[in-house]
């Protein structure tokens, strides 16, 4: 699944094409993803401009003065920025084109078109009213890892009284969001930090360095383009090299890098975890 970096790539590959830009046209192929795409509503927005384009969480939001438009990539998703005109491809559902003003020729106007595509359907494309901030999917959601509200005194009083191993807490986006199972194991192990560990045993300290960590891990991983694992590609198709820096993620029975105590997988809260005995020792 497409996790924060990737999301945060993705929004930054398709930021020129479409801030500042009017969205001309909404082409929709099949509505069935993880929740009907709202077709009527979305046409609406035809005209509008869009004013900005931010991430939250692992959703991409496209605002207009009208209302905004949700994506989430879901498990396998991704969005491609396309000359208009392009023959969709099979699990191609949606286009979103947007006018391009051509400066060097005059003025004149060009298009492009943000594709999602999606194999496994589980992304969305919603229409949101504003003020966007009560909406359902994001009214509970925790602070952004790399703002200025996150830090290790947060994740300390939030973790007091919890059973909860550490690795699923940081992982609750009520916690923080956009912290997923890669990114998780590999701040942990940078942090020192046994994954199994209960969250309310974690002294202030071990979480000011967690805290530090995954702002570190989070921010290299976006400079690499995120990580190519199964289908994670940028929108131009390029793959992100984050992988390559992996530490524990995909490294079961391997050596550490550390210490060379081979490293250990483990299911935690339904999910593959990695990690390194000798340098998590806490």
């Amino acid at each position: 699944m497409p996790e924060l970096p990737e999301v945060e790539t993705t929004l930054r590959g398709i930021e020129p094409y479409v801030n500042g830009k009017v969205l001309s046209k909404v082409v929709v192929r099949n509505a069935s993803l993880r929740w009907p795409i709202p077709t009527s509503a979305l046409i609406r927005l035809e005209g509008q401009r869009v004013v900005k384009a931010e991430r939250r969480a692992k959703y991409i939001i496209l605002y207009t003065d009208l209302a905004a438009i949700l994506l989430h990539l879901g498990m396998s998703g991704s969005l491609r920025v396309l000359d208009a005109g392009t023959e969709p491809g099979k699990h191609d559902h949606l286009d979103l084109e947007f006018e391009q003003l051509e400066p060097q020729n005059k003025g004149s106007a060009s298009k492009k078109i943000i594709r999602l595509n999606d194999p496994r359907r589980f992304g969305c494309c919603l229409y949101i009213d504003l003020p966007i901030e009560s909406h359902s999917l994001l009214a509970s959601l925790g602070p952004e890892p790399l703002s200025d509200g996150f830090n290790g005194e947060v994740l300390f009083e939030r973790s007091r009284g919890r059973k909860q191993a550490v690795k699923n807490f940081i992982m609750d986006g009520k916690t923080v969001v956009g912290v997923g199972n890669i990114y998780a194991s590999e701040s942990l192990f940078q942090a020192g930090i046994r994954p199994t560990m209960a969250a309310g045993r974690v002294s202030k300290v071990r979480y000011q360095t967690l805290a530090a960590t995954i702002k570190a891990v989070l921010s290299k991983a976006i400079n690499a383009g995120g990580t190519s694992l199964n289908d994670f590609t940028q929108t131009d198709g390029k793959p992100g090299y984050f992988k390559q820096e992996l530490q524990v993620y995909g490294r079961a029975g391997e050596a550490c890098n550390k210490c060379a105590d081979t490293i250990q997988s483990k299911v935690i809260g339904q999910r593959s975890t990695f990690f390194c005995r000798q340098c998590q020792s806490f």
